[in-house]
């Protein structure tokens, strides 16, 4: 008898655990196969301080193969769904067009940077959503604080030395806090460089983390006051060129870095599909599945999921919906071919943690609100129990980063022009640019 097929479209943290807790409930009754872009799972909460020599970039990729036992992985892009013959068609990472069958879809396909009408943005902006972006940041920091010491002009020097992030969410803070103290480790390398790094952090909304507890968003900005970092809320860009930005509030900002965090938005995919959305979201019931479809489940930042806990409201798009929609998904899988019952999606939030580098970090476990070392102890263990591998290898370079020099050269592996902020697929470096 030919085993059912479930296809999981995405290997993000929806995904990711979608794949590893069916492969756990199925036991070799049905095929399981993650097609996605690339051959890791991103662990993203991690990104900044890859951006900022504390965490190598492999750390943060924990490979597929090898971690979901038993799930067979396809490296591809999925550009379409044919939901009445039910098969996905994907291109694979040397063009070829090649197509899977299935019985169950899982679509867990994910974010991508979300875009705003402001003239410059798309052309001199860099967002913050994959491992290629880290990369290119980290290197691109070095490569203005290396050229700004070599600068005559102090103006030059300055605007080099400058460096803007637009958000000031949970990505956006935490890449300011650690850029800080990355930037301030380089100056104190460089004796000619004569201007202090100087990180601005802007956003429209009136406090730093405003999805956030305020217990928490006043103790981040107390850390980014006491470095230095130029907090200015209320205020965002109104126009990006390529020599610096120019803000809300008139002012005009001589710059060479711009980094855009300002949020995420679905997966473009989405709206290929021809289903119901909401705000690009793949619309869905309470049991994940998509309304008319019994065979195709949605789950993670693409998928609508209903709020039980608040009525008339969707799941944020957070890694803790993402992850716990996706265990969700498998189980309510098992249950379509007989095993077990499925289950509504609930879930209370179970605190937020927000690392700032260095000794400092603000969290609330259980909704118990923690800052300074106590919290930077809850947000590593908090992180190491999250990632699925790779742990040993993580907290060895927190060790050495506390106990060395961080070192920080430019390896010029991801040129600008390929992570443009446009893009669709900001896990994968951009090709033939």
């Amino acid at each position: 008898m030919t085993k059912p097929r479930v296809v999981i479209v995405g290997a993000g943290f929806a995904g990711y655990h979608a794949a590893k807790t069916l492969s756990r409930i199925a036991r070799d009754r049905a095929e399981i196969v993650v097609l996605n872009s690339t051959d890791y799972f991103l662990y993203l909460p991690l990104l900044p301080e890859v951006a900022a020599g504390v965490v190598e970039p492999r750390r943060i990729a924990v490979p597929l193969t090898g971690t979901l036992k038993g799930v067979r992985v396809v490296i591809g892009e999925a550009d379409h769904v044919d939901l009445q013959n039910r098969w996905v068609g994907f291109t694979q990472p040397e063009g070829e067009k090649n197509r899977l069958a299935y019985d169950r879809l899982v679509l867990a396909v994910g974010s991508v940077n979300k875009l705003l009408p402001i003239p410059g943005v798309t052309e001199y902006a860099h967002g913050f959503r994959g491992l290629p972006e880290a990369v290119y940041l980290h290197d691109h920091i070095v490569r203005q604080v290396e050229l700004a010491e070599q600068a005559e002009d102090p103006a030059e020097q300055q605007a080099r030395s400058t460096f803007v992030v637009v958000g000031a969410g949970y990505t956006g803070t935490e890449v300011a806090a650690h850029g800080q103290l990355f930037t301030d480790a380089l100056h104190a390398q460089r004796p000619r460089l004569t201007v202090r790094p100087r990180w601005m952090l802007l956003d429209v909304a009136p406090r730093v983390l405003p999805e956030l507890d305020k217990r928490m968003s006043d103790t981040s900005h107390k850390v980014l006051n006491r470095r230095g970092v130029d907090v200015r809320m209320g205020t965002s860009v109104a126009e990006a060129t390529c020599d610096g930005v120019k803000l809300t509030d008139g002012e005009y900002v001589p710059t060479c870095t711009l980094v855009w965090c300002v949020g995420v938005r679905p997966d473009p995919f989405v709206n290929e599909l021809g289903l119901r959305t909401d705000r690009g979201r793949l619309v869905t019931d309470e049991f994940l599945n998509v309304p008319g479809y019994p065979e195709v489940f949605a789950c993670g930042d693409a998928a609508a999921v209903p709020d039980l806990t608040n009525p008339g409201q969707v799941c944020g798009m957070t890694a803790q919906h993402a992850q716990r929609q996706g265990k969700l998904a498998a189980h309510n899988i098992a249950a379509s071919y007989g095993f077990g019952r499925r289950k509504p999606y609930k879930h209370h939030d179970l605190g937020w943690v927000v690392d700032l580098g260095g000794r400092d970090a603000a969290a609330n476990p259980l909704h118990v609100n923690l800052a300074g070392l106590p919290a930077k102890v809850v947000t590593r263990a908090y992180h190491l129990m999250a990632m699925p591998g790779n742990r040993t290898r993580v907290g060895a370079d927190w060790v050495l980063d506390a106990a060395l020099t961080r070192s920080a050269v430019q390896l010029g592996l991801v040129p600008a022009n390929a992570v443009p902020l446009e893009s669709t697929s900001p896990e994968l470096a951009a090709r033939g640019r």
